[in-house]
C-alpha cells in the first residue's frame, strides 16, 4: 500500500488588525487577489509591520480590481526606514505616475561604482 506524503505546513503570518500612520513598516505591496467569499477580484494594499517579535500583515481592500486597470502591482521595501504614512504616500505617487523613469527614481546616474 502506498504511503501518503504530507508536506510540512507553511508558517502562518500573524495579522495586524490596525496600523498607525507613524509606526515603522517593513514593506508595502499592492496586488489584485480574489476577495473573501468569491466576490470578484479586488486590489489590496498589504502593509507589513512588526507585532511583538514577528512581522504581521495588514490588508486594506482598495475596491474592485477593474477600477485599477493598467496600474502595475507595487512592491515597496522599507525595512523599518519609513512609516506607514510615508509608504502610502510613495504608493500614491507611484500609482499616479503613468511611466516611471527607473534611472531617475533609483538615482542610478548619481551612483558611484568603486
Amino acid at each position: 500500500m502506498p504511503t501518503l506524503q504530507v508536506d510540512k505546513p507553511k508558517k502562518i503570518m500573524p495579522v495586524a488588525t490596525v496600523v498607525t500612520g507613524d509606526e515603522k513598516a517593513m514593506a508595502l505591496l499592492e496586488v489584485n487577489s480574489q476577495s473573501p467569499g468569491n466576490r470578484g477580484m479586488h486590489r489590496y494594499q498589504i502593509i507589513y509591520v512588526i507585532r511583538g517579535d514577528r512581522v504581521a500583515e495588514f490588508r486594506r481592500d482598495m475596491g474592485m480590481a477593474k477600477k485599477w486597470r493598467g496600474v502595475q502591482y507595487l512592491n515597496i521595501p522599507s525595512y523599518l526606514e519609513h512609516s506607514v504614512d510615508e509608504l502610502m504616500d510613495i504608493a500614491d505617487y507611484l500609482r499616479s505616475e503613468r511611466k516611471i523613469d527607473l534611472h531617475e527614481w533609483l538615482q542610478l546616474d548619481n551612483m558611484k561604482l568603486a
